[in-house]
């Protein structure tokens, strides 16, 4: 072991490996990974090393094709056997709306670009794995790529690989401190101290003490996890054939052959964590004591599925440890304030994913960028918040337990709620206000009149659509009132502030009391934000975006900050509401006697409204004539209260975000994590017509490079469906002439026009106005045709009237 690094891995599990052997094969070879005990002495050594191509989240299902396709080159590369079975896989649907679900699932993976799977029935099912009841299966999906791996020999030969590319592994060498230091960190271990630009959390079940070594406290914890392998089958023995892995999402359990009997594994609602502060440092090749009793429902629901385990014995069980964040994605990624320090923590699906996150997290530290969209897995995605012992608690069981239940896309969920709330929280309740979710804070969804109304979890439309079509009518038609708590707001000051703006955002500044719509890029052209720039013109500006955002945000700006200028998140401090409606002034005029009326469309400016001392900005999501209203939070209450009074006789309406998401659909005007994200260009995405192509800018080379080639190969356009009862949500995929030319970003019920709509990422040949294109909603196909942008009030007259 050196005394110097380039980079320094802690944790010898096959994330780490893979980070090592990524590191080294990118080009950096003066790195070591740190490991306390042996290889694989963690969760490695005793997971079921199962792998399948699937899921919902397009860039992540492409990290797990990656790593499936690399585990054949790391066996070549290093020499070592990895135990490889690719036996192909279902997952099968026992109830009506979970095949319903299936079917809708098998379109969005053609979508994505996961062309081996296909629906099977219940026949084809109980063939392709004959040791299994076919009994309550509805139907099912198979897909190609799926099996299982020796565990051990993968980890190995993952880091087999990485040492013939010239990285080194020290085992036995447990790291006692982390101490930041002016180029990096020094990493204290019991064989000596080493110096390092960059530290690599990969420690798994030591995630957590290893993040509080840097003073960071991780959404993370271990929750125990059962599988049992069972004696030998004599009907597997007279198979010539590996039955394949199988997923039963009503029994909660997932099934793979080992040698001539099978391992089961259980997803128990019963949920147990383990050691929530860490695993002892100790601990490795240890197990706890199986739980029967605790998971005795789903063991039954295992052992009815497959009736052969009722005839033989169970040879091993396994009771083990992994580690989850809250959503059960990895947390992967540098965190802000601590320079070199980098996360590859909570993949639950080491084996699956390890490898596409080992290669995100060199390309990262590398190059400065992935060359995937892995916002589902960047630590950033979540704030201090997070850190809390008991939301991470709640939210991780609540994960763990719901592994294979059916989630709809209406429903809300209650774990580590209410946590965050706006100050008119408990007088919006009252007014009949249902909640959702935000990054820990409660967002207005729509407001029910009925105290009694519960929304009905569905695929389709739900019974509060016409509770949306009212409020929408009201926002059209007269006035509506929405909290705007859930936006977050960035305050830029400071001599060198117009000077930093002008240089990270793509756009022309805003002059005094204007604002402007102001795409972000990253140095390769993707969108990093689609903001909102105010110009307060006292020397205060801006930044307005999404809420869930506002850690991401903040490292960008932190990562790219200049001289002489101070950004501060001033998003929980400054609340507020928006009013949109042809009535909107009437109300706001009642309210001050400033020169409202001479504010233009995009203008903005401070403003007595009431008896509080506001700042305004003229502007509408909805595509109305609007108003933001911002103040602090002691004045939310007394705000919403002056504004209802004031709106009281010219039909206003509180409203939430399902309402507003409907009124931009008829705009076209796209949303973050949408239409826009950062696996996105501003060309693809419309945005490149804010861009000020005169000046300087960060990513200017690459969008003026994609301006002068050829363009972007796809381009977002608006679509309207022939739906009846269903409507897109997204990455509903898109056909013309029996080929893939696309998918749905986003989609929803234009309540104004009357019409399904979504928007789309098209392939620029069939972007044509009045293109005939077929679509799949919740799996059935539908015509649809794209349409001019803004099909409601497409001059925009009524937000610049």
């Amino acid at each position: 072991m050196k005394t110097h690094y380039q980079a320094v891995v802690i944790g010898g599990g096959v994330v780490g490996a893979s980070v090592l052997y990524h590191l080294a094969k990118l080009g950096w070879k003066d790195v070591c990974l740190l490991e306390r005990s042996v290889l694989t002495a963690g969760s490695s050594w005793h997971a079921a090393g199962g792998i399948h191509a699937l899921n919902a989240d397009p860039n992540i299902a492409a990290l797990q094709a990656y790593t499936i396709d690399l585990l054949s080159e790391i066996e070549e590369e290093s020499g070592q056997n990895i135990g490889l079975h690719m036996t192909g896989g279902m997952t099968l649907a026992g109830t009506p709306d979970r095949w319903e679900w299936l079917q809708s699932a098998y379109r969005t993976f053609q979508s994505i670009g996961i062309d081996d799977c296909r629906l099977i029935t219940p026949e084809e099912a109980g063939e392709l794995c004959p040791i299994m009841s076919t009994d309550g299966i509805l139907g099912g999906m198979w897909a190609d790529r799926e099996g299982y791996v020796d565990t051990t020999g993968t980890v190995h030969a993952y880091a087999g690989a990485a040492k013939k590319y010239g990285a080194e592994i020290v085992e036995h060498s447990r790291v006692l401190e982390l101490n930041q230091t002016a180029t990096g960190w020094e990493v204290v271990t019991e064989k000596g101290t080493i110096q390092t630009e960059h530290v690599v959390n990969a420690a798994g079940l030591w995630a957590k003490q290893v993040g509080r070594m840097a003073g960071i406290e991780l959404p993370v914890s271990p929750l125990n996890h059962h599988y049992l392998i069972s004696d030998t089958i004599p009907q597997l023995e007279e198979l010539d054939f590996e039955v394949p892995m199988t997923v039963d999402l009503e029994g909660f359990t997932y099934m793979r052959q080992d040698q001539k009997g099978i391992l089961l594994g259980i997803y128990e609602v019963d949920h147990q964590h383990w050691m929530m502060d860490g695993a002892p440092w100790e601990y490795g090749f240890e197990l706890q004591q199986e739980d029967t009793d605790r998971i005795e429902h789903e063991l039954t629901l295992g052992f009815e599925r497959y009736p052969a385990l009722q005839d033989v014995g169970v040879k091993t069980w396994v009771n083990g440890a992994f580690t989850f964040a809250p959503d059960g994605n990895p947390l992967v990624g540098p965190v802000r304030g601590k320079p070199g320090y980098w996360c590859a923590c909570a993949v639950m699906a080491g084996f699956l994913q390890g490898g596409g996150v080992g290669k995100s997290l060199a390309e990262w530290m590398i190059h400065g960028e992935p060359e995937a969209d892995v916002y589902g897995m960047d630590v950033a995605r979540f704030g201090d918040y997070a850190g809390n012992k008991r939301f991470i608690k709640e939210t991780t069981g609540q994960f763990y337990t719901r592994r294979f239940v059916m989630t709809y896309p209406n429903e809300q969920l209650p774990a580590g709620r209410p946590l965050k709330m706006a100050p008119a929280y408990s007088d919006m309740t009252a007014a009949g206000c249902r909640w959702g979710v935000s990054a820990g804070l409660e967002v207005p969804l729509y407001f029910a009149p009925d105290a009694e109304f519960e929304e009905t979890p569905t695929l389709k439309r739900s019974n509060a659509f016409d509770i949306v079509a009212e409020e929408c009518r009201a926002v059209r038609e007269k006035v509506g009132l929405l909290d705007t708590s859930g936006f977050s707001r960035f305050e830029v000051t400071g001599d060198g502030a117009e000077a930093w703006l002008n240089h990270i955002m793509a756009c022309t500044l805003p002059k005094p009391r204007r604002s402007k719509l102001a795409p972000m890029l990253s140095a390769e052209g993707k969108l990093k934000g689609d903001l909102t720039l105010f110009n307060w013109g006292d020397g205060t500006w801006w930044i307005m975006g999404s809420y869930y955002l506002r850690d991401w945000h903040m490292r960008w700006f932190h990562d790219h900050m200049g001289n002489d200028v101070t950004v501060r998140d001033i998003a929980d401090a400054t609340v507020g509401f928006s009013l949109s409606g042809p009535n909107s002034r009437k109300v706001i005029e009642k309210l001050t006697d400033g020169p409202i009326a001479d504010l233009p469309f995009m203008g903005c400016g401070a403003f007595d409204i009431g008896l509080m001392r506001a700042k305004v900005g003229r502007l509408s999501v909805a595509g109305e004539l609007g108003y933001e209203i911002h103040c602090s939070a002691a004045e939310h209450i007394a705000l919403r209260h002056a504004l209802l009074e004031a709106g009281a006789d010219l039909g206003m309406r509180e409203v939430g975000f399902n309402a507003l998401l409907s009124l931009r659909l008829e705009k076209s005007f796209g949303i973050w994590s949408a239409e826009f994200t950062q696996g996105y260009t501003a060309g693809q995405t419309g945005m490149d017509r804010w861009i000020d192509w005169d000046k300087d800018f960060v990513g200017k080379s690459a969008v003026v490079a994609e301006r002068d080639g050829n363009g972007p190969a796809q381009k977002l356009v608006t679509l309207e469906v022939d739906a009846d009862d269903a409507d897109a949500t997204g990455f509903e995929p898109i056909w013309a002439g029996g080929q893939l030319v696309g998918f749905v970003t986003s989609g929803g019920y234009g309540h104004t026009v009357g019409k399904s709509m979504a928007m789309a990422m098209l392939d620029r040949e069939h972007c044509a106005e009045g293109t005939e294109l077929l679509v799949h909603i919740v799996g059935a196909e539908r015509s649809a045709r794209v349409i001019a942008p803004s099909p409601y009030d497409p001059a925009g007259a009524a937000m610049r009237g």
